[in-house]
C-alpha cells in the first residue's frame, strides 16, 4: 500500500513538472516573439515586421505587395508590433502559470486559465493563420500549440482533487 502511494506521488510530481515546464518553455518562446517584433520595428518597421509573419503556402513572401504610402505603412507596422507585444504578454502569463503550478498555488485556477486563455491565443493563431497557409507552418508555429496540448493533457494527472471553492 505504502509503495503504491509513493509511486503515485512520483507520477503526480512528474505530471506537474512536465506541465509546468511546458508552460514555461511556451512562455519563453512567446516572449521571444515580442523581442522579434521590437527588433524588427526598430530596424525595418515596414518590411521587417511583415517578413516575420509571411511565408505560408498561400501567402509566399515574394508575392506579397507591400504598402507604399506612409500612413498605411505606419498603421500596419504598429498593428504588427502590437500583435507581437500581445504575444509576449501571453508568454508572461504562460510563465506565471508554470510557476503557480510548480509552487502549487491555486493549481486548478492555473490549469483553467491555461486551458482557456492560452488555448484561445494559440488555437486562434493556429487555425486562423498557420493552418490556412498565411503564416509558415514550422516548429516555431506548431511548437506553441504542441506545448499547450502537452500541458493540458498531462497536468490533470498531477493536480489535487478539484474543489470548486479553491479555484478563487
Amino acid at each position: 500500500m505504502q509503495k503504491s502511494r509513493i509511486e503515485n506521488q512520483k507520477k503526480v510530481n512528474l505530471a506537474i513538472r512536465i506541465g509546468s515546464i511546458a508552460y514555461i518553455v511556451w512562455g519563453v518562446l512567446h516572449i521571444y516573439v515580442g523581442y522579434i517584433g521590437i527588433h524588427q520595428y526598430l530596424t525595418d518597421p515596414n518590411r521587417g515586421l511583415w517578413s516575420a509573419l509571411l511565408g505560408g503556402d498561400k501567402m509566399p513572401a515574394e508575392k506579397f505587395q507591400f504598402a507604399t504610402d506612409p500612413m498605411t505603412l505606419k498603421v500596419t507596422a504598429n498593428f504588427i508590433l502590437n500583435f507581437c507585444l500581445d504575444v509576449a504578454g501571453y508568454g508572461l502569463l504562460g510563465i506565471l502559470l508554470g510557476v503557480m503550478l510548480i509552487k502549487n498555488t491555486k493549481p486548478w485556477l492555473a490549469y483553467f486559465i491555461g486551458f482557456f486563455i492560452i488555448g484561445l491565443a494559440d488555437l486562434s493563431f493556429l487555425f486562423l493563420q498557420v493552418t490556412p497557409g498565411h503564416i509558415k507552418g514550422d516548429l516555431g508555429t506548431y511548437g506553441g500549440p504542441i506545448l499547450w496540448f502537452i500541458a493540458i493533457v498531462i497536468l490533470p494527472f498531477g493536480l489535487p482533487k478539484l474543489k470548486l471553492n479553491e479555484l478563487f
